[in-house]
């Protein structure tokens, strides 16, 4: 279900729903949609409690179970990071046990507007509506710093920290990020579960600079940020009770993605 803007090639059998309020945030949902009663919903762009919510009321009763998109930003690491919440650096890499952010809405002090998705943007509030209700199975995924073809193929987040050769941050080519989410949707064992996806193991920004070419590639925003903390996830669990594993080695898909 989209808005219809931009149609992505898919196999001709696919059902596809178009809604022109399926723009971020998806309050209502196309009552075709829900007639269609799905075995499982895949929400990509839950960015709040409302739009979550929204979803799950929907659903409810009608699906069998829910798999919903969140991010490594709800760790209490990444307000360390970001400088939102003070104290001690949290030990990495981050299993899916690790503390959580106590501070809300950690990008709302750049917001132009209450309106803006930055003043509403709380991934922790979606993991929250999405673990409500028991008649409607929530899984959560959260997601590193995707990159590939069409995203970050310059590699932004890698060649912009490289004057902080030692800090870690977890990325996840786009094809084992989507092979990661596949898995949770058609995997029954998923239900009522939270899941990290990214690479196995993440290596220092040096690390990763050695094994790609010198490009120029402007520095990234520095302020305020804790460069001592790293962002950096435990991915074991998916693996083990999933199965998963990459369908492209990430060493390969980082040099890959800049010699294209």
């Amino acid at each position: 279900m989209h808005r219809g803007i931009h149609v992505a090639a898919l196999p001709p059998d696919v059902l596809r729903f178009t809604d022109e309020f399926a723009g971020i945030p998806v309050l209502r949902l196309a009552p075709a949609a829900i007639r269609f009663a799905p075995d499982v919903v895949l929400h990509m762009i839950a960015m709040g409690q409302q739009d979550a919510e929204a979803a799950m009321t929907t659903f409810a009763g009608r699906a069998g179970r829910i798999v919903a998109l969140s991010s490594g930003d709800v760790y209490r690491a990444y307000g360390r990071f970001v400088g939102t919440e003070p104290g001690k650096l949290e030990p990495t890499p981050l299993n899916e046990e690790a503390p959580l952010r106590e501070r809300l809405f950690p990008y709302r002090e750049s917001a132009p507007s209450q309106e803006d998705l930055k003043y509403w943007y709380d991934k922790i509030l979606v993991e929250r509506a999405v673990r409500s209700r028991s008649e409607l199975p929530g899984t959560i995924l959260r997601l590193p710093k995707v990159y590939g073809p069409e995203e970050n193929a310059e590699l932004a987040t890698v060649y912009g920290f490289r004057h902080h050769p030692q800090w870690r941050w977890t990325h996840g080519h786009v094809q084992n990020v989507a092979k990661a989410i596949a898995l949770a949707v058609c995997d029954p064992r998923a239900a009522n579960n939270v899941f990290n996806v990214g690479e196995a193991y993440t290596p220092t920004m040096a690390e990763r600079l050695s094994r790609l070419p010198d490009r120029d590639v402007a520095l990234a925003s520095e302020d305020a940020k804790n460069f001592a903390q790293d962002i950096a996830y435990d991915t074991s669990k998916i693996r083990r009770e999933l199965g998963f594993s990459e369908d492209i080695d990430e060493v390969d898909a980082m040099a890959d993605c800049v010699r294209r």
